[in-house]
C-alpha cells in the first residue's frame, strides 16, 4: 500500500463559505505521483488528511481521480506539524511509501513530512523537483547555488514533492458522481486533546519583530536623519563556521532567537 498525505486549508472568506478552501498544487502533485507509483508497483493508494469534515471534499476529489481509499483524522486545522505527524503516523505505518506535498496554501513550513519520517523511523527525500519511478525511485532535489542532489530511495520512505513535479489527472464525470457516495474512514480524535496539551499552538509573525533602538543623537533634524541612515556604519556580515552537527544546530537556534524568530524560553 502507498499512502499520500494532504493538508486541507479553510477558505479565507466568511465562516461557512469554503469557495477558497482546498489543498495546494504540491499536494495535488503528490496524489498524482502516488497513483503513478501504485500503478507501477501493482498496489493501492490511500489518501490521508487530518482535518474537519469539510476536508472530505478534497478526499472525494482524490477518490474520483483514482485513489483506492480515503482516511480523515478528525482534527482541527490549526495544529502544529509535529502533532499532525503523530496523528498520521499510526494510519500510514503499514504503507511502503508515503507521498506528501512540500507546501500548503496557508504558507506552511513543509515540515510535516520531516516529523512524519522521524516518527516512523523512515528515510526521507524532501522538496523533490523531479522523480523517476522504478523499483527504487530516483528523486532530484534542489540545493542552494543552483545545484541538484539525486537520491536513490528504498522502501519505506517519505517523499515530498513540489507542485511542478506533476499535474493531477482530470477525473471523469462518472468517477466524480461515484466519489460522492464513497466511504471515507474517519478516525476519531481520541487522545488528541491530551496530546494537544504538549503541543500548544503558538502564532508567530513570519518575520522578526521590530527591534527597539536608542534615539539618534543630535539636536538638528539633519543630524538625526544622518544617524539613522548612515551608510558608513559597520555592516553586518555573515559568518562561516565548521563545527559538528549538534553544535551547528545549537548555533542556528541561538541565531534564530537573537533575530526574534524564537522566544527566549
Amino acid at each position: 500500500m502507498i499512502a499520500v498525505c494532504v493538508k486541507w486549508v479553510d477558505g479565507l472568506a466568511e465562516p461557512g463559505d469554503d469557495r477558497f478552501a482546498g489543498i495546494s498544487a504540491a499536494d495535488q502533485a503528490a496524489i498524482e505521483m502516488a497513483m503513478r507509483h501504485a500503478a507501477a508497483s501493482s498496489t493501492t493508494v490511500t489518501v490521508v488528511t487530518a482535518g474537519p469534515a469539510a476536508a472530505e471534499r478534497a478526499l472525494r476529489d482524490a477518490l474520483a481521480c483514482g485513489v483506492t481509499a480515503a482516511v480523515r483524522i478528525d482534527a482541527p486545522t490549526a495544529l502544529p506539524a509535529a502533532l499532525i505527524a503523530e496523528l498520521i503516523a499510526p494510519v500510514v505505518q503499514d504503507a511502503s511509501w508515503v507521498w506528501c506535498g512540500d507546501y500548503s496554501t496557508d504558507r506552511g513550513t513543509g515540515s510535516m513530512p520531516v516529523f512524519l519520517a522521524d516518527r516512523l523511523g523512515w528515510a526521507q527525500a524532501l522538496g523533490a523537483v523531479a522523480v523517476e519511478l522504478g523499483a527504487e525511485p530516483q528523486v532530484t532535489r534542489r540545493l542552494d547555488g543552483g545545484r541538484r542532489e539525486v537520491l536513490l530511495l528504498r522502501s519505506p520512505a517519505v517523499i515530498s514533492v513540489e507542485g511542478s513535479v506533476a499535474d493531477l489527472r482530470r477525473a471523469p464525470l462518472a468517477a466524480l458522481l461515484s466519489a460522492r457516495k464513497a466511504t471515507i474512514t474517519v478516525v476519531p480524535r481520541s487522545g488528541l486533546d491530551a496530546g494537544s496539551a504538549h503541543h500548544a499552538v503558538v502564532i508567530r509573525p513570519y518575520r522578526p519583530r521590530a527591534r527597539v533602538l536608542t534615539a539618534p543623537a543630535g539636536h538638528h533634524p539633519l543630524d538625526r536623519l544622518r544617524a539613522l541612515t548612515d551608510t558608513g556604519m559597520a555592516s553586518t556580515r555573515g559568518e562561516t563556521i565548521a563545527v559538528p552537527p549538534r553544535e551547528a544546530a545549537q548555533q542556528i537556534i541561538v541565531a534564530l532567537r537573537s533575530w526574534g524568530y524564537l522566544a527566549d524560553t
